[in-house]
């Protein structure tokens, strides 16, 4: 067990609310110094001989030198270990002024033993004081980073504990393997006896790596749902490629004109369909041309094209099919592409079946970007190629991150190494180190076996005062 005690020696404090005018900021306190720091710069209206836990108290943060009013606010101090770090905790809710937050926060920072928190602090220490494992510390960041309801949703989830608790129950099958290996090892004599290899096989099948299947085939749904998809609108210039990006935003984002050319840069938005986060890109109408400012636009469409998932390759139906179509069409066919047929309002002769003979296996959607007819099919389509044709996992289910899914893919190696080596009838010792070698791949999940550099990256992401 790591040693972490001057860790928490320190008293850290953060501004817990974001940057801005507010109605109310909040500034956090956690560590051994946290009631000190409340009864020297906080002046309660009726003063408490002493502060009860969890109670908010009306007063004013006071400078104790110049005894001048800083700020009145709402103070609260929270006993160890009923807090959210495990730690004494104070927390101070003033007026949403930053700068009297600032001002605030310099002056606790002065107390001696007090620093500033670094990013994520707060969620660490609560990882480190075991009041929450590593999967729900990342829950955390994941839950205020949520692009949509069904990521927030995820999030919480995996806060709750729902990702720990099919890992627990992995690694109490693994352990009653290993203690069955162990008693072989002491007991060679009777080792026959003992190891049921049939048995032990089954139970690992059962137990441990079909739950291990089933959660690494949520990784990619749950991948998803946390950083969406790059949708690149594609097209020849004056197909309505703007026209669609407003039209899929519900408002007026990009300048939309007759004139070819318009869109001289690439415009990025996000929205949500149906649940996955879809950051949006319109990129210049990609032709020949020899006016500067249009080529460099054209040269950035190109290079949005190469990072995307998906392309919505526009063309307009009123001017039916060109060969310019056929030719973007073969530049993007790389990735996963969706072809709109714009301007239907314009083509009452419309034949989509034209589209669907030049681009078999890919979807061909009709539209108006104009008055909204078919983007809801759009939409659908974008759905449907986002994840693969098998929409989003059910509600409720933990998902693996990236990090999680390759722990868990040396989990599942290393466990087929133990039925492998259980079919050959290799000895205990050799199958028990195996077997530790899940238990602590496992281990990285939930923090048990986690580096400290692997720490830092996980919380570095985090922001000020969580």
């Amino acid at each position: 067990m790591r040693d972490f005690s001057e860790f928490h020696e320190a008293t850290i404090a953060a501004i817990a609310t974001p940057p801005g005018v507010g109605g109310i900021g909040i500034i956090r306190v956690s560590g051994p110094q946290s009631y000190a720091i409340l009864q020297q710069f906080f002046r309660a209206k009726n003063p408490p001989s002493r502060f009860v836990s969890h109670k908010l108290y009306f007063g004013a943060i006071i400078h104790p030198e110049t005894r001048q009013v800083i700020d009145e606010v709402l103070a609260v101090y929270m006993r160890a270990p009923q807090t959210y770090t495990r730690e004494e905790v104070v927390e101070i809710h003033g007026h949403g002024s930053y700068l009297l937050l600032q001002e605030i926060l310099a002056l606790i920072v002065t107390f001696p033993g007090t620093r500033l928190a670094e990013p994520g602090e707060f969620t660490k220490r609560a990882f480190l004081n075991g009041r929450i494992d590593l999967t729900q510390a990342e829950a955390v960041a994941e839950l205020l980073g949520a692009k949509t309801k069904e990521g927030a949703s995820l999030a919480v989830n995996q806060l709750r504990g729902g990702l720990h608790e099919e890992i627990w129950g992995i690694r109490d099958a693994l352990l009653a393997v290993r203690a069955v290996m162990e008693v072989a090892i002491d007991f060679p004599d009777e080792e026959l006896e003992i190891l049921d290899a049939q048995a032990l096989t089954a139970r690992l099948t059962r137990e441990a790596q079909e739950p291990l299947l089933r959660l690494l085939a949520r990784a990619e749904g749950g991948k998803i749902i946390r950083e969406g998809v790059s949708v690149v609108i594609l097209g020849r210039p004056n197909v309505g490629k703007s026209s669609l990006l407003n039209c899929l935003l519900r408002e007026e984002r990009a300048i939309v004109t007759e004139l070819p050319g318009t869109t001289r840069d690439t415009i990025e938005e996000c929205l949500d369909i149906k649940g996955v986060p879809v950051r949006i890109i319109d990129t210049a109408g990609i032709r020949e041309t020899v006016e500067a400012v249009e080529e460099i636009g054209i040269r950035r469409a190109r290079q949005k094209l190469e990072e995307a998932d998906l392309v919505l390759l526009v063309m307009d139906g009123a001017e039916g099919l060109q060969a310019e179509d056929r030719a973007l069409f073969a530049v993007a066919e790389c990735k996963k592409v969706v072809v709109v047929v714009n301007k239907i309002d314009r083509a009452p002769d419309l034949n989509l079946g034209l589209y669907q003979e030049a681009f078999p296996g890919v979807p061909v959607v009709a539209i108006s970007a104009t008055s909204g007819a078919g983007i809801h099919h759009l939409e659908e389509a974008v759905y449907e190629a986002a994840t693969g044709g098998q929409g989003l996992q059910e509600p409720g289910l933990a998902a693996p991150n990236v990090r999680h899914a390759a722990a868990l893919q040396r989990t599942l190696a290393a466990v087929q190494q133990v039925g492998a080596g259980l079919a050959a009838d290799l000895a205990p010792d050799l199958l028990a180190i195996d077997l530790q070698a899940a238990l602590s791949f496992l281990g990285e999940i939930i923090g048990e076996t986690t580096t400290d550099d692997v720490l830092d990256i996980i919380f570095a992401d985090f922001c000020l005062g969580k």
